[in-house]
């Protein structure tokens, strides 16, 4: 180049290179426009991009006679434009000490003294967030290297990451990558010295780059067609429109061909078909939806989302039995069992109340083994803990706070044995019990359940929250439930199947439902779309909210009334997935703490029993079965069993002033079963002693041995509610 004197040819940094041979004359195109002695004197299609050749070797003589004073050679063709400033560079030398060159107006350059800063309040927390455009983290410093957005509280770049992504987008779809504001974000870059290239967006540029996407397959593949205009001819909105495969999308039917009553209906090609039947899944699907008509009596099955004349069915309905549909299951990532799966997925019938009781007893029966499994799968990871113990002083008026100030100092560590010390800002007393920890991750679960990171009503996904995302909350909180599991904690229980399976699966293999949206202004906006009954209302509701579809990216032309299904589909995926793609990963880190999410990838069935389901209630038969009973030679064991079950059915059946989460509080400390169960396990012992014991640190309660079961029952009440009530005095 004539003006740097350098050979590289990096059109990122300096520009494209030219090489003019009828003038010999090389330049890069950056070096020319930011020199300070020429000028545009000619028209576009004149000499350089309108710099005429006499301009330029003017130019190159008068930086002939300037040092550069950053590798003090001649040819210093740029100057700081600051009064008073007399320093020259040439431009890859400014790149390397950090000048700012800006690409507008009378293309200043600035010194790396004068160079204008970005303004930071002082209340502005220091730290590290992620660059929205690599998603690495990026140091939350007014540094040279480092961007912050201009309409964005929490979005921060990497400065050569924003500028890649200027070259590629252009001056068109260059825009802020969080909120898409365009004219503020563009202003502020613009200052900081990116370039923004005055043409079209790279992906724009290539000819016909969508062309595959614009064809539609039109064509019936069924054996015999029964259209008199041939397999190609398609009527929309009538029986001879044609439907392509719901799975790959490349084989199609007209509906009156297949029998199809609807274009709602769903149709599966024959060579999808094949594929199911060969690993099995199809015939059975297909057996269990023969079984349900059959069960019905011909009644026909409410899907997932009914049209709106169609009652939406209760999933909390005793007197309902779920019933997967082939549809459903077909699109399911993994083989799951009917048993696990929630009512949001599932096609409500009315079956017999016996069938009902039948499947709810059978549905407990299996969650109860899966989370048998999460027990020992648990037990494996807890051998990292080590003995050595690490303290949290938790202030209990404020727990979430102090929570998050114990996990984030500097002597946590995961791997410790955790020890929970509760103190009152009142009085400043301090209890530390064995009940103390049970107790704290108890209280924790239930924060996070109903803190502003998730939202939902039972089962739910992450929220987007920016100030969350730059306070790095999502880690802490994957990484809380991560240690409450290893630890002793209850099991969470309020993951939705789509939360669960984009931790699992990843994001990218999840197909999202309407039940996943929380927002209810644009669950009325999915629902209106995907009800729309003709082509015209359905471009009319599309007008109307054209500024929502276009902040999610899925504005799409709409030719035909079926293209409303990948239009909702599109607005399910943007919504509950892309939108909170950055919280999904940071809440995946915090989950690899302790191996607790590599864990969940290999056992997703397992995991889902306690991270998808609510914990099994507490019951006379789960208490009784909990607790292993010893006897000394003298004690009748089957005597001291008989008033110890009695009594526990008494307690369930609310005839006694305790609860079965007292007795399981006054022996171990907690008024719930851990996810990795109680270790020791608990035992009983019947011994000649006067009222009952519990010893905590061996998880063990001792009996007295009465001759009536009144007396066992008296001293049992008399015992747990005076031990409580001083415990919580």
């Amino acid at each position: 180049c004539v003006l740097c004197g350098r050979t590289d040819d990096c059109p990122e940094k300096y520009g494209e290179k030219r090489t003019y041979v009828e003038y010999n004359l090389t330049v890069h195109y950056y070096c020319l426009l930011m020199s300070s002695g020429i000028w545009q004197r000619g028209e576009e299609d004149e000499g350089v991009d309108g710099f005429l050749i006499t301009d330029i070797r003017k130019e190159v003589k008068r930086a002939a006679k300037l040092k550069c004073n950053v590798c003090k050679k001649k040819g210093a063709s740029i100057g700081c434009v600051a009064p008073k400033c007399k320093r020259s560079y040439h431009f890859p030398c400014g790149l390397q000490k950090e000048c700012i060159f800006q690409f507008m107006e009378d293309f200043r350059s600035y010194c790396w003294e004068h160079r204008p800063v970005q303004v930071f309040m002082d209340k502005e927390p220091r730290g590290t967030s992620q660059c929205t455009i690599c998603l690495d983290l990026v140091e939350n410093l007014p540094v040279y290297t480092v961007l912050k957005s201009p309409c964005c509280k929490n979005a921060w770049f990497h400065r050569e990451c924003l500028q890649y992504q200027a070259l590629s987008a252009g001056i068109f779809f260059f825009r802020c990558t969080v909120c898409n504001n365009k004219d503020k974000f563009q202003k502020e870059m613009l200052r900081m010295g990116i370039h923004i290239p005055e043409r079209d967006a790279s992906w724009e540029l290539e000819e016909n780059a969508y062309q595959d996407l614009l064809h539609c397959y039109q064509h019936c593949d069924v054996e015999k067609c029964l259209c008199k205009k041939g397999r190609d001819y398609n009527e929309p909105e009538s029986k001879w429109e044609i439907k392509r495969c719901q799975y790959c999308g490349s084989r199609g039917t007209h509906l009156a061909c297949s029998s199809m009553k609807s274009w709602e209906q769903n149709w599966e090609c024959m060579e999808c078909r094949s594929i199911f039947a060969k690993s099995g899944k199809y015939s059975k699907r297909k057996k269990c939806a023969l079984a349900a008509s059959e069960q019905t009596n011909g009644t026909p099955c409410l899907l997932e989302e009914p049209p709106p004349k169609s009652p939406r069915q209760s999933s909390g309905s005793s007197r309902s039995f779920l019933l997967q549909s082939p549809k459903i299951m077909c699109q399911n990532l993994s083989p799951c069992s009917h048993l696990e799966q929630p009512a949001s997925n599932r096609v409500t019938v009315s079956p017999s109340p016996v069938m009902s009781n039948q499947n709810w007893s059978l549905r407990h029966k299996y969650l109860r083994q899966q989370r048998k499994e999460v027990c020992n799968i648990l037990k494996e990871l807890k051998a990292q803990v080590k003995t050595k113990p690490t303290r949290l002083n938790i202030n209990a008026e404020n727990i979430w706070s102090s929570a998050l100030k114990g996990f984030r100092q500097r002597i946590f560590s995961p791997t410790n044995t955790i020890e929970v010390n509760f103190s009152n800002c009142k009085n400043r007393s301090k209890t530390t019990t064995s009940a103390s920890k049970h107790h704290f991750f108890q209280v924790l679960m239930l924060h996070l359940q109903n803190s502003s990171l998730f939202e939902g009503s039972s089962g739910k996904n992450l929220t987007l929250d920016f100030q969350a995302l730059k306070e790095n909350l999502y880690f802490e909180a994957g990484k809380m439930i991560a240690v409450s599991l290893v630890h002793g904690g209850p099991p969470p229980g309020f993951f939705s199947k789509t939360l669960f399976k984009c931790l699992v699966y990843g994001p990218e293999n999840v197909k999202p439902s309407l039940e996943d949206v929380a927002d209810v202004d644009v669950v009325q906006t999915i629902k209106t779309i995907k009800y729309a009954n003709s082509l015209s209302s359905l471009q009319s509701t599309l007008q109307d909210c054209c500024e929502f579809l276009t902040a999610a990216g899925c504005l799409r032309p709409v030719t035909a009334l079926s293209d409303k299904n990948m239009l909702v589909n599109d607005i399910l995926i943007y919504h509950v997935i892309k939108r909170i793609i950055l919280p999904l990963e940071s809440f995946g880190q915090g989950l690899k703490t302790l191996g607790v999410l590599e864990k969940m990838q290999m056992h997703p069935a397992v995991f889902s029993s306690i991270l998808c389901h609510k914990p099994e209630r507490l019951s006379a038969e789960t208490v009784y079965n909990l607790f292993t009973i010893h006897s000394s030679s003298d004690v009748n064991k089957v005597e001291g069993a008989d008033f110890w079950m009695g009594y526990l059915q008494d307690v369930e059946s609310g005839d006694s002033v305790v609860t079965l989460e007292d007795i399981l509080l006054f022996v171990t400390g907690s008024s719930y079963i851990p996810s990795i169960g109680f270790d020791p396990e608990p035992t009983i012992k019947f011994l000649r002693i006067r009222y009952p014991i519990g010893n905590r640190l061996l998880n063990c309660l001792e009996l007295p041995r009465t001759k009536t079961y009144q007396q066992f029952k008296n001293k049992m009440e008399l015992t747990i509610r005076n031990t409580l009530r001083d415990e919580r005095e």
